[in-house]
């Protein structure tokens, strides 16, 4: 994935210094901590255009696992910033998970399947030793079932989860977004059904995200 230009303000290619320097500091460098993450190999990221209306500003990464040519889960990530603070949050920061994936029949079998999930998130965060509050979310499976002339098609369940959480803020106010980027990436791996893997053994698999979109500044 080869690097681009990026502005703060509009997502357009190219660049705008002044729109730019009037984006929080904090902001700046949590964007900056995600797009310096070390990922697992398998896992093709790319910057999005965000959402508009949820905070008043905010940065968006699409991801997919990918097997030769299969997808095997997808997913977006959703850093949200409001220097004011936010209440439901208890702190500026905010992310927002969105994650797909088509199952296995054994694994759609599992009643325990949404606990283990929500574990796999919750889990990676803690394996990293990444503070956080205020987690919450969902976890939905659905079924198709097909016939007449699909009837030759095998049920399938797809599972999706929804969460969000706080990250604790550091240094100036900024929280480890490198890491939580990393933690999320380990959610979307093991619901693809790769095996888990530890903190430090993503080293092999390092990524420099593409920068073709800054975050969003209404």
């Amino acid at each position: 994935m080869a690097a681009a230009q990026g502005r703060f303000s509009d997502g357009a290619d190219g660049t705008d210094s002044a729109k730019e320097n009037s984006v929080p500091l904090p902001f700046r460098r949590a964007v900056e901590g995600l797009k310096k993450a070390r990922l697992r190999p398998g896992v093709e990221i790319d910057p999005t255009k965000p959402p508009q209306r949820l905070a008043p500003y905010a940065y968006a990464l699409e991801a997919a696992v990918v097997d030769g040519e299969d997808d095997l889960a997808d997913g977006r990530l959703i850093l949200l910033h409001d220097p004011a603070g936010h209440d439901a949050w208890h702190g500026t920061f905010r992310l927002v998970t969105l994650v797909r994936a088509e199952l296995e029949p054994e694994m759609a079998a599992d009643p325990l399947l949404p606990e283990v999930c929500w574990s796999w998130l919750t889990g990676a965060l803690q394996a990293r030793g990444l503070a956080y509050g205020e987690a919450s979310g969902t976890v939905t499976m659905a079924s198709s079932h097909y016939f007449g002339g699909l009837a030759e098609r095998r049920p399938a369940t797809q599972i999706e989860i929804r969460a969000s959480w706080t990250p604790r803020e550091g240094v100036g106010g900024v929280p480890d977004t490198s890491a939580h980027l990393s933690a999320w990436c380990e959610l979307i791996c093991q619901i693809a059904g790769l095996p888990p893997v530890g903190p430090t053994d993503t080293a092999t698999g390092v990524v420099s995200l593409p920068q073709r979109r800054g975050p969003h500044h209404p």
